[in-house]
C-alpha cells in the first residue's frame, strides 16, 4: 500500500489565499473536534481517475484535508491503465473549452491531442505531490459508505499491501466526491441510477475497447496509405491519424462479439503507436468476470488485427505487438440519476445555464452496442454548460458524483463523459466541497442557492477556468418542427452528425420511415413484426401509405374508414402537419418529425 501525507498549514494558506479562497486548517471544519485526527477528514475523493485528481487537487488548493482513495497501483485510470493516449479536446473560437487543472496537466504530457501513458501517471503523480493538504493512498478499495440516515460520513475501505497483506479502516469526512468510473460510492450509498442506454429504452451500454500496443510502424506508409486513399483514406499529421473507415466492412472478426471500426493511431515518444479501433460488444462493464472474458477475447482477436494490417495497409508491414493494456477501455455503465440529468436537446441547443461549472463542446460519440449497429455522431455542439446540479445525485446527501457517471442522460454522456470536460467537472467538485463547508450548507441547498454558486463560478474563473456565460444559436432554431426535432433527439431516435443536418426538406422512404417509427417505439412489444407485414419498399412514402405504418404500430383496430382518415379520428397530427397533408403527397423528413414525436403518448393508451 502506498500512503503519503504531507502537511503544511502556512503553504496552503500562500496558496489558497492567492486563489481567493478563505483558508481552512485541516479538519477544523468537523466543529469539535482536535486537529489532525486520525482517520477524520474534510473530503474523501474516491477514484483515482483523471476526474478524481483533479477533484482531489482543486480540494487540498482549497484549504480541505483531502483524503484520495484509488484501488490501483497508480494513477490516470483509463489513460494510463487502459492507454487511452489520444485526447478528445474541445475547442470554442480556436482555444480549448477545458482549462483550469486540466490545462495545468495538459502542458505536463506535452500540450498535444496526444501524450505517453506513463507520462501522463507521473504528470498526475507529481500535481497530487505538490498538494501539502492532499493523502494518497493507493491499492485501496472503497467497501461501503458510511451512513447517517442519507447523509454520508465516511467510507469504509480495504486496503492491499506489496506482500499481499490486507487491512481495513473507516475514514470520517464531511463531504465525499466519487469519481469513479461507475459511480460505486452514489450507487452503494443508495442513488438511484440507470445503465447504458436504459433512459431511451435500450438495455445495453456501448462497445468496450482493447487498446492496440504496436511497435516497428512504420509512419511514412501511413502518408502513402492516405494518399491512395486506401480503406476510405484518413487524415494523417506527426505523431497522429485517424480514418481508414472502410476497414470496418474489410476486415473479418475471429472471435464472436468483436469488431474493427477506422482506425485512430497515436504514436508514443519511443515510436510505438497506441490503436483505438478494436471494439467489443456487449460488455456488461459492472461485471468483473464479463470484463475478465471480453479483455481476453480482445487479446486472441488482437492477434487476427495486426496479420491483417501487415498485409493490408503500407506501414504495418513488421508491426508486432509491443504490450498489452492493464485492462479494457469502457466507455459506459451507470448513469447517476441528479438534480438536473443534461438531455442531448442541450447539447444540440450549446445551451447555456445559470449554475454551469464548466462547458463541454465534443461531438456526441455513441459507439455501437450490437455488432450490426454503426457507430454515430448524434450532434456536434459548439459549447453547452455543464450545470452543478448534475453533481448531485438524487437521495443521497453529502456526496457529488464528478466522473462519465455523472447526471448526464445516456446520449449526453456521448460527450460529457470525454476526460477534459469530466477534468473540468472534478475541479469544480472540489471547489464546491470548500464551499458546501464553510457556509454549512448541503450540496442540494448549494444548487438552489444563486448566491453560492455565484461564488463557486467566481473561484473557478480565478483558477484559470472557463464558466463565463456564452449566448450561441443552433440549427432549426425558431422552426415549426423544431419542438419535435428536440423530443426525437432526447430519445435517440434521430441524429445530425458532424453538420448537424436533419435534411427536413428531403423526401422519405418507406422504409426510412419505418426505422424511425420502431425507434420511436422500440419499447412497445411486437412494434416491428406489424410494421414489416406492410413490407415497407424503397419507394417515397405518401400521406395514405404512412397513415398505414402508423395505425399498424399502434395496433389500431381498422375501421371502414380510410387509413389517414381513420389517423385524423387521434391527437397525433398537429395543425399545422394537417394543413401540409392536405392532399396524399409524399412525406418530407420535417412532417414525420412532428408526427412521430407525438407517438409515444399516443402509443400508452
Amino acid at each position: 500500500m502506498h500512503r503519503r501525507r504531507v502537511g503544511s498549514w502556512f503553504l496552503t494558506v500562500l496558496l489558497v489565499g492567492a486563489l481567493g479562497l478563505e483558508p481552512m486548517r485541516p479538519g477544523a471544519a468537523a466543529a469539535g473536534s482536535e486537529q489532525d485526527v486520525p482517520n477524520r477528514y474534510d473530503v474523501i475523493v474516491v477514484g483515482g481517475e483523471p476526474e478524481g485528481v483533479v477533484a482531489a487537487v482543486s480540494a487540498a488548493r482549497s484549504g480541505l484535508k483531502t483524503l484520495l482513495v484509488e484501488r490501483r497501483d497508480g494513477l490516470g485510470g483509463v489513460l494510463t491503465y487502459g492507454m487511452l493516449n489520444y485526447l478528445d479536446l474541445s475547442h470554442y473560437q480556436d482555444r480549448n473549452i477545458n482549462t483550469g487543472l486540466f490545462a495545468q496537466w495538459h502542458q505536463k504530457v506535452g500540450g498535444g491531442s496526444v501524450f505517453d501513458p506513463e507520462q501522463a501517471k507521473e504528470a498526475f503523480l507529481s500535481l497530487v505531490r505538490a498538494e501539502p493538504n492532499l493523502t494518497l493512498q493507493l491499492r485501496t478499495q472503497a467497501v461501503a459508505p458510511l451512513m447517517e440516515g442519507r447523509r454520508i460520513v465516511g467510507l469504509r475501505t480495504a486496503s492491499a499491501d506489496a506482500a499481499g497483506g490486507r487491512s481495513e479502516e473507516a475514514y470520517q469526512a464531511l463531504r465525499m466526491i466519487d469519481a469513479t468510473e461507475d459511480g460505486d460510492v452514489a450507487a452503494m450509498a443508495g442513488a438511484p441510477f440507470f445503465v447504458g442506454q436504459e433512459d431511451i429504452g435500450i438495455p445495453s451500454q456501448m462497445a468496450a475497447t482493447l487498446m492496440i500496443h504496436l511497435e516497428d510502424v512504420e509512419w511514412s506508409g501511413l502518408y502513402e496509405a492516405a494518399e491512395r486513399g486506401l480503406f476510405g483514406g484518413a487524415h494523417v499529421a506527426e505523431g497522429v491519424a485517424w480514418g481508414f473507415p472502410h476497414l470496418r466492412d474489410a476486415y473479418k472478426p475471429q472471435e464472436p462479439g468483436t469488431r474493427l471500426r477506422g482506425l485512430n493511431i497515436a504514436r508514443n515518444r519511443d515510436g510505438t503507436v497506441m490503436i483505438n479501433a478494436l471494439q467489443l460488444i456487449g460488455v456488461d462493464g459492472l461485471n468483473e468476470a464479463a470484463k475478465r472474458e471480453a479483455y481476453e477475447r480482445g487479446r486472441r482477436e488482437t492477434a487476427h488485427v495486426v496479420a491483417f494490417l501487415r498485409d493490408h495497409l503500407p506501414g504495418f508491414a513488421k508491426a508486432k505487438v509491443r504490450s498489452y493494456p492493464a485492462e479494457l477501455y469502457v466507455r459506459e455503465t451507470r448513469h447517476i440519476r441528479a438534480e438536473y440529468q443534461l438531455p442531448l436537446r442541450d447539447l444540440w441547443e450549446n445551451a447555456d445555464h445559470w449554475d454551469r461549472i464548466g462547458f463541454g463542446g465534443y461531438p456526441v460519440d455513441m459507439q455501437a452496442n450490437g455488432v450490426k449497429q454503426e457507430d454515430e455522431i448524434i450532434a456536434d455542439p459548439e459549447l453547452y454548460a455543464i450545470p452543478f446540479r448534475s453533481l448531485v445525485p438524487q437521495r443521497v446527501e453529502g456526496l457529488l458524483v464528478a466522473s462519465r457517471a455523472a447526471g448526464y442522460s445516456s446520449l449526453a454522456a456521448g460527450s460529457a463523459r470525454t476526460v477534459p470536460t469530466g477534468m473540468t467537472v472534478g475541479e469544480a467538485a472540489g471547489v464546491a466541497a470548500a464551499l458546501s463547508i464553510r457556509h454549512g450548507m448541503s450540496f442540494r441547498e448549494m444548487t438552489k442557492s444563486r448566491e453560492l454558486v455565484g461564488e463557486l463560478q467566481d473561484l473557478l474563473h480565478a483558477r484559470g477556468a472557463n464558466v463565463r456565460p456564452v449566448l450561441l444559436a443552433y440549427p432549426y432554431q425558431g422552426a415549426w418542427f423544431y419542438p419535435a426535432v428536440r423530443d426525437l433527439l432526447d430519445k435517440g431516435v434521430i441524429a445530425g452528425g458532424y453538420r448537424n443536418e436533419l435534411r427536413p426538406e428531403e423526401p422519405l422512404m418507406e422504409r426510412a420511415f419505418c426505422e424511425l417509427l420502431e425507434g420511436v417505439m422500440r419499447a412497445e412489444p411486437g412494434v416491428q413484426e406489424r410494421i414489416s407485414r406492410l413490407s415497407p419498399t424503397m419507394e417515397l412514402l405518401r400521406r395514405d401509405r404512412m397513415a398505414e405504418f402508423v395505425l399498424a404500430a399502434l395496433a389500431r383496430t381498422r375501421t371502414e374508414l380510410p387509413a389517414y382518415a381513420e389517423l385524423q379520428r387521434t391527437p397525433l397530427l398537429h395543425e399545422q402537419l394537417q394543413r401540409r397533408l392536405i392532399t396524399n403527397r409524399v412525406m418530407e423528413r420535417q412532417d414525420a418529425y412532428v408526427l412521430l414525436s407525438a407517438l409515444p403518448a399516443m402509443s400508452s393508451r
